[in-house]
């Protein structure tokens, strides 16, 4: 495969990506690298982050809401979704790595990997009713 070229404007969104925890949509971060790119296109922004995420550089967040939501850091952890206001917040919590060894009783094959999204309700929803 051959070497990526370099991009001004991919690096500008893994940079505002390392700046947020909010998990943006593509849409938020197009609204923010075009301050500094007029000239970039949505569908450039949409390319970018997809080649990012094929490339493990960030994370692709697919949260249910019809959006795809997406995450600078690309370490594994857990992500909690609020079915009241829609956020998507970094779940801190001790390794669930055991997780692959049980679903792997129940699989005839290799797990190499997991992606786990809890749902609920935030504690700033909770507060609000």
């Amino acid at each position: 495969m051959a070497a990526l070229k370099y991009s001004r404007q991919r690096e500008a969104i893994k940079e505002f990506l390392a700046t947020r925890c909010d998990h943006p949509t593509a849409d938020v971060i197009y609204q923010n690298i075009k301050i500094s790119y007029p000239n970039i296109s949505l569908g450039t922004v949409y390319r970018n982050l997809n080649l990012l995420s094929d490339m493990g550089e960030i994370i692709k967040i697919t949260a249910g809401d019809g959006k795809d939501h997406f995450d600078g850091n690309p370490m594994p952890h857990n992500h909690f979704v609020c079915r009241e206001c829609g956020s998507v917040i970094d779940l801190h919590m001790d390794n669930i790595d055991h997780i692959k060894t049980t679903a792997g009783q129940y699989f005839n094959g290799e797990i190499e990997g997991y992606t786990v999204i809890f749902h609920g309700t935030c504690g700033s929803c909770i507060k609000k009713s």
